[in-house]
């Protein structure tokens, strides 16, 4: 297929690699002053992984976009990356975004691994261990700041509707691409949008329990 049948899935693989390299930076700025030891050490190596996440699905990209994707230089998100993301700028915002875009990509990782398409060469499979971990360590943070004092478990609800409402809108897309669903990249009624609101909506209902 021409890079013009493709432009669907790379649109898809440059919103996933953007946001991940969007966030490998943000943990590293952000997460130098993370709230604990722990947390900021813990930050830096995710922001490892999700860099080398990132490299892996732009050179992807670029291999079906025809070119040798193995020597482009990635100096900048091809600007996919959502808004909320790009303006993140504490802890708070941090891992609202980290868990509402692992949330989601894992959901999107997992439905085109369980396509009918053997002819996409994605790489996927070989990021879910690292995907998972980082999706259990934020959702770790999540259940902390919904537990703690004063404005937080309020600002961080905020911060996560935000972003929620970006991934939501990407997933509708994702779902209903008629190109995606006609190569059986992705399986027709994946409800991507239903899964990834009941995974974040058990969160926020276990952290009002935990609160109460």
């Amino acid at each position: 297929m021409t890079e013009q049948n493709y432009s669907s899935l790379i649109n898809l693989a440059e919103t996933i690699a953007d946001n991940k390299y969007i966030l490998g930076d943000r943990l590293v700025e952000i997460g130098v002053s993370g709230p604990t030891l722990e947390a900021t050490l813990s930050a830096i190596a995710m922001a490892q992984q999700e860099l080398g996440h990132s490299r892996l699905i732009y050179r992807w990209a670029n291999d079906l976009k025809g070119a040798n994707g193995s020597r482009v230089e990635i100096k900048d998100q091809t600007g996919k990356a959502f808004a909320r993301n790009v303006e993140i700028s504490n802890w708070i915002e941090l891992i609202a975004g980290l868990y509402a875009v692992n949330v989601a990509v894992d959901l999107v990782m997992r439905a085109i691994i369980e396509g009918r398409n053997t002819e996409i060469n994605h790489p996927f499979s070989k990021m879910l261990k690292e995907q998972n971990d980082h999706l259990v360590y934020s959702k770790v943070w999540c259940k902390q700041l919904l537990n703690d004092q004063g404005s937080i478990p309020t600002r961080f609800k905020i911060s996560l509707e935000k972003v929620m409402i970006e991934v939501v809108d990407w997933l509708k897309t994702v779902e209903s691409d008629s190109f995606l669903i006609s190569e059986n990249i992705i399986n027709q009624n994946e409800n991507l949008v239903a899964k990834c609101k009941e995974v974040v909506n058990e969160l926020l209902n276990v952290g009002a329990v935990s609160n109460a």
